[in-house]
């Protein structure tokens, strides 16, 4: 059961599901509600209401494969508010197995395209976590 990375296609159901669900109701939520194939050999990932298990349902040629996981301490969703249906990839699922949500990535720092000419420096910016040497020599008294 080993999947290319980046070819295989997982799709997450954005809303809690009855875990003794097996796998012809597994089957039916994929068809009725994701309105996809189940006989695609996609990845579908269905989460438990406290968001403590999870099950996935894939066809692998020969027959139909549900995988569970239950966590012992956590949730895989913090929030069923703020959980949608949505596709994601093979390494987006094996975050979410992990425990480990990938946030929204923000670049640190801005850069201004505009070219610097010589009359409009802007002065250097330190940072107060700099510790400068004081020199003996240049201190007034």
């Amino acid at each position: 059961m080993f999947f290319p990375e980046g070819q295989i296609r997982v799709h997450l159901y954005g809303q809690p599901v009855d875990m003794r669900k097996s796998f012809d109701g597994l089957y039916a939520l994929t068809r009725q509600e994701l309105r996809q194939d189940p006989l695609s050999g996609e990845l579908f990932v269905f989460i438990s209401r406290r968001a403590t298990q999870l099950k996935v349902l894939y066809f692998d040629r020969t027959g139909f494969c549900v995988w569970s996981k239950r966590l012992e301490r956590g949730r895989f969703l913090s929030d069923w508010r703020a959980a949608r249906t949505r596709e994601m990839d093979w390494t987006g699922l094996k975050l979410l197995l992990e425990g480990i949500v990938p946030a929204q990535q923000r670049k640190r720092f801005r850069h201004d395209s505009r070219p610097l000419s010589s009359s409009h420096m802007t002065p250097a910016i330190e940072s107060p976590h700099v510790v400068r040497h004081r020199d003996p020599r240049t201190e007034c008294r």
